[in-house]
Formats: C-alpha cells, sequence, structure tokens
C-alpha cells in the first residue's frame, strides 16, 4: 500500500492510504470516486453500469469520508448503496459476488489510527491490478463533480456477511462445544461489529471491542508486538487460545493455549494440517514468497502441487480465481482455503481454529508440537532495516546482490534463488532469507526462517551485510 500526495494518487498492494488531513483529505476521496465514476462511465460505455457498494470501518472520519464518495459516485449517475454501519472488509468483498459490481472500503487496515485509506474490491476480492491502473489513470486527470442533493440509499449488510460466516464455518454454531474459553482481540477494529452476533458464547472472552478511534495508542495490527494485552488474557483465564484481528478484520493472529505468538510461518501449517485431515483437499497450495516451508513440506507429504507468488493477497486471489487452489496465505496474517472467497477473513479464520480445537480434542499447542514432529521446526522473525535512498527497482537490486552471492551461506549449499518479489535464498535444508526493497521508501524487509531464533537472527544479518555491500 503506498502513500500518496494530494497531486499524485496512487494504488499500491491493496489501495491507497495516506495520513489524514494531509495525504488523506476530503479532495482525495472527491477525486479518487470522480476517477472511479470517469472508469466505470468509459468502461461500461455499451452495457449496464455495475452497482457500486461503499463501507467504511471504525477509524475516525471513515463514516464521512464513505458518504463523500458515495454522493460523488452517485452525483455521476451511478447506482451506490451505502453502508449503514461500519462492515469488516471481507464483507464488502462479499457483496460484489451479490449484485454490485465493485465494492469501495474507507480503511486503512492494520495502519496507525492517523491514517486513512480506500481498497477497491470486485468479484469476491481486492480489485486486480489491471483494474486498480485503469482507475489511477482516471483519478489523475478527473475533474470532481461537486455533488447537489443526490440521496444515497443506506442499507444494513451485517445479516448478509452473518449468513455468509455461518454457511462457511460450521463452528460459529458450535460455539457451546467449545471446552473452554477463546480469548478474541478485536483490537478496536470493525471485527467487533459483528461480534454481538457471531461470537455471541459465553465461552468468548472478547477484548478491546470497544470503539475507539485511537485504537487504545497502538496500530490495530495483529503482530507480536501489539499481542502483550492477549497473550495475559491467554494465560489468566487458561483458555484454549488467542486470536487477534486486525483494523478492517481481514487479517487474523493466533497466540497458542501457552501463551506463545504463533507467527504465520507457524499456524498456516497448523490450518493446512487440519483442513487436509478433512479429507478431500486436492488443490494447489498457493502462499506469498514471504511464508515459510512447512506448508511447503505439508504439501509435499500430500502430494499437492505448491506454488510461491509476489507479496500481495491479491496474487493469491488471482489464483484461486483461475486454478484449482485449496488453501491460500500470505505473511501478514491472510488465510483463505477452497469454499470461500478468494479473499483473507479474520473471523472466519478464528472460526477454523475454534473448528479445529473442538473436532480433535487437542489444544494449539499440542496440534502445533505433532506439526514440529512431522515437519521440523520454524523460527521466523521480519526485520525492516531504513536505507540511504529508496531502491526503485525491486528486480535489478534482486539480480545486482545475486550476481555476488557465494555458494555456500551458514554452513548450507543455496540451491535456490527466486526473483519474482525482491531477492529470496534458499538453502538445501530450506532455511531461507528473502530481501524486499519498498520500492517507495528508503526501506528493505527482511524475513528469514530457520530451525531456531539464533539462526534466524544470523541468517538476517547475513542479508544485510549482502545489501550493504551493494549500497
Amino acid at each position: 500500500m503506498s502513500s500518496h500526495q494530494s497531486n499524485t494518487i496512487s494504488f499500491g498492494t491493496d489501495g491507497i492510504r495516506g495520513l489524514i488531513a494531509r495525504d488523506f483529505t476530503y479532495d482525495v476521496v472527491r477525486k479518487t470516486a470522480q476517477g472511479m465514476a470517469d472508469y466505470v462511465s468509459y468502461k461500461y460505455m455499451r452495457t449496464e453500469k455495475p452497482s457500486i457498494v461503499v463501507g467504511y470501518d471504525r477509524r475516525f472520519m471513515s463514516e464521512r469520508f464513505a458518504q463523500t464518495m458515495a454522493e460523488v459516485l452517485a452525483a455521476n449517475g451511478l447506482d451506490v448503496t451505502l453502508a449503514s454501519a461500519p462492515l469488516p472488509t471481507p464483507a464488502i468483498s462479499l457483496l460484489t459476488t451479490k449484485g454490485y459490481g465493485l465494492g469501495v472500503v474507507i480503511t486503512a487496515s492494520h495502519n496507525n489510527h492517523y491514517y486513512n485509506g480506500i481498497k477497491v474490491k470486485q468479484g469476491g476480492r481486492s480489485a486486480p491490478p489491471s483494474v486498480t491502473a485503469e482507475i489511477e489513470n482516471y483519478v489523475a486527470k478527473a475533474v470532481p463533480m461537486k455533488p447537489g442533493p443526490v440521496p444515497v440509499p443506506v442499507k444494513n449488510f451485517a445479516p448478509a456477511y452473518l449468513e455468509y460466516m455461518l454457511a462457511k464455518a460450521p463452528a460459529a454454531k458450535l460455539l457451546g462445544k467449545l471446552p473452554g474459553i477463546v480469548a478474541m482481540d478485536f483490537m478496536h477494529g470493525v471485527g467487533a461489529e459483528s461480534a454481538g452476533t457471531l461470537f455471541n458464547s459465553k465461552n468468548i472472552l472478547k477484548l478491546r471491542e470497544k470503539h475507539d478511534p485511537l485504537f487504545g495508542g497502538m496500530s490495530p495490527e495483529p503482530v507480536e508486538k501489539n499481542m502483550q494485552e492477549l497473550v495475559a488474557a491467554v494465560k489468566k483465564h487458561k483458555a484454549l487460545f488467542g486470536a487477534a484481528l486486525d483494523g478492517d478484520a481481514d487479517r487474523f493472529a493466533l497466540v497458542s493455549d501457552k501463551g506463545q505468538y504463533m507467527t504465520p510461518c507457524q499456524t498456516a501449517p497448523l490450518l493446512l494440517e487440519y483442513l487436509i485431515s478433512k479429507g478431500g483437499v486436492n488443490g494447489k497450495v498457493v502462499q506469498a514468497v514471504s511464508m515459510g516451508y512447512l506448508t511447503k513440506r505439508i504439501a509435499k507429504a500430500a502430494g499437492l502441487p505448491f506454488e510461491e507468488v509476489p507479496v500481495g493477497f491479491k496474487y493469491i486471489a488471482e489464483k484461486m480465481l483461475y486454478e484449482n487452489v485449496s488453501f491460500g496465505v500470505e505473511e501478514s496474517g491472510g488465510y483463505t482455503w477452497k469454499g470461500n472467497l478468494p479473499e483473507r477473513d479474520g473471523a472466519l479464520t478464528a472460526l477454523l481454529v475454534m473448528e479445529m480445537v473442538i473436532k480433535t480434542g487437542k489444544p494449539v499447542s499440542a496440534l502445533y508440537a505433532e506439526i514440529e514432529k512431522k515437519y521440523g521446526k520454524s523460527s521466523f522473525v521480519r526485520r525492516d532495516f531504513t536505507l540511504p535512498k529508496a531502491i526503485p527497482n525491486k528486480h535489478s537490486f534482486a539480480v545486482k546482490i545475486k550476481k555476488k552471492l557465494p555458494k555456500v551461506l551458514l554452513g548450507h549449499k543455496i540451491t535456490e534463488t527466486n526473483t519474482i518479489d525482491g531477492l529470496k535464498i534458499i538453502l538445501d535444508n530450506d532455511w531461507w532469507v528473502l530481501m524486499r526493497p519498498s520500492g517507495t521508501e528508503p526501506l528493505l524487509r527482511t524475513y528469514a526462517e530457520t530451525d531456531s531464533q539464533e539462526n534466524t537472527r544470523k541468517f538476517l544479518d547475513l542479508a544485510f551485510k549482502l545489501v550493504d555491500m551493494k549500497q
């Protein structure tokens, strides 16, 4: 996701995002809305124009920005409906499979409270890059129409999302059968809006569900540093596990019954192994290049095809739409599996873990111990470095470092290098490190996975030295 200045509105990994009142203003919303309206008017010049649904999260000003977006679209003669209350992003994705050709969400996802943004949805997932690139071109030339008194219909979409969840997640009807408490941390985000109906059980302990535009003073991102309250609650209440959702409820993070934060490289194998154990899984396992080796080993053991794609859930979504994919995962906590939308959904993932605990009768720690025994240990760490200047071309960066690589790193031969998104180096024992320049900021994201924290840190240190040589 890229930030932008008011004169350049660019769509990043999943829409646009910026600082409220500086980069993200009413003018930016109006210009983006006008660009979208121009895109729709031109694209569907000879056919029926798609209906558009506009949703928003719990952030400061989200509802007002959504109203502005809807008014500009309506002033252009488009059929627009505005959500009557904050909704999880996956709910808007769902609506683009139920009569709405396009969905717009006012959200900055997991970013700090002083950010807001816009996501565009189509066909049950994030609009593909070809669509957002076209919209971006129209936005650049857009002259916002000043909306007159155009009424915008408002609708409560919560029942449609609840119906979908109940149909896709058997555990939603079995919460009373949980053999203990599950701690759900909504991080003051929009996931709490559907909590009353979806997670209405004495077995669910709800944390940070109150509406707080400041998100309790931290970013609503379900990463380890933000999990202290959830970890403490799991230990105090001897919970079966803890689950956290991000600000717009499409991401999920897991804390085991022992109070241990589980990285996505540990959570994904748990989910995949359980889905395979249920039977009927025969499609490809697709994961972001920043994900780990346990899922790859499980796929191999089950005889399932396996593929890595660039970082960004949209790449997984595209595979799900056009290929037989059984499971998709990205490193930031986005999970999906066959039978669902080609979209990540934090609440749906939480319900799958509840089902797993109910059906197996085992706590998360015991289930993960079985994974380690069968497929090995995973210690995954992500570390971001600030660079002297931005690296604009990811591929040339990767090729330059690749040319300088020795044959052996950390005592192991390099068996594979992958340049689909930065440079991923894989050793003969599956250990790997990925170096991804931001492209827009002077930032290098590095990710590594080995069998121990010590080895992973060594690998990340080594990666930094390799990059340093290049600077």
